[in-house]
């Protein structure tokens, strides 16, 4: 059996169906604020090595490199329009990844939650899943369309929306779940498993409350990892055991 980094091209994948969730941060690079581009290009590839293996991919991307709500409410402002600000702030990050993962050759979709017809899709439910069908790469933007509900909790719904077999949590350099910060605790220890439950009750970092339990409800598992590690993707969908899985 190879090695888990070097997986043969002809490897046959896990899963036929899966949710990537990314954050914002994620296309950050070296960057303070913004996407970089050679960030994103490296992510698209990732993407597009894994729907060459006949994977249909969806994803879903934050927008915490450009806008967060919260923040601009902490500044004044109406959590709602900062929320509704976040939304299309996605929109700045889905389309460069679109770009990025049309010249890896991998035919792309970007399904919005908010009608912006000139440059994205309105999400409609079956015209997603026929995209899939057709070998399209799926990016959900706007979030769920609505405010108060985080791109986790979008990424939990269009999951399960979707009939995705899981959802990929990428991580910016953090190996999975820990039972603290790492950051903040060197003591903080690594988590390989864990229950939905488990991870409410301990208030783990995992994603926000409302999406883990719209997964536990739908018997949804996670698998968190590290997204600075490149092969990691192509590995979870090749089965291997990488970060920590989250399921019931």
């Amino acid at each position: 059996m190879p090695a888990p980094s070097e997986q043969p091209e002809g490897a046959a994948p896990a899963f036929t169906r899966i949710m990537l969730k990314l954050s914002g941060e994620a296309l950050l690079g070296s960057q303070e604020y913004g996407a970089d581009p050679e960030r994103i290009q490296a992510v698209a590839s990732q993407i597009a090595r894994v729907h060459a293996r006949g994977v249909q991919v969806c994803v879903v991307v934050g927008a915490g490199n450009i806008f967060r709500g919260v923040a601009a409410q902490a500044a004044g402002m109406d959590r709602a329009t900062g929320d509704y600000m976040g939304m299309l702030a996605t929109l700045l990050n889905a389309l460069p990844l679109q770009d990025a993962l049309e010249k890896e050759g991998a035919p792309t979709r970007v399904l919005s939650a908010i009608e912006i017809s000139e440059v994205a899709e309105p999400y409609i439910r079956r015209r997603a899943i026929r995209h899939l069908e057709k070998g399209r790469v799926v990016i959900f933007a706007a979030g769920t369309g609505n405010p108060f509900f985080t791109t986790d909790t979008a990424a939990a719904l269009r999951a399960t929306e979707m009939h995705a077999e899981v959802i990929l949590m990428a991580k910016n350099g953090v190996e999975g779940v820990y039972s603290a910060d790492p950051a903040l605790d060197p003591t903080a220890e690594f988590i390989p498993e864990i229950s939905h439950m488990e991870a409410v009750e301990r208030r783990l970092r995992v994603m926000d409350t409302t999406a883990l339990t719209l997964c536990m409800e739908n018997r949804l598992p996670i698998v968190v990892f590290n997204m600075n590690d490149e092969s990691n993707i192509d590995r979870i969908v090749c089965g291997d055991r990488v970060g920590t899985l989250v399921r019931t």
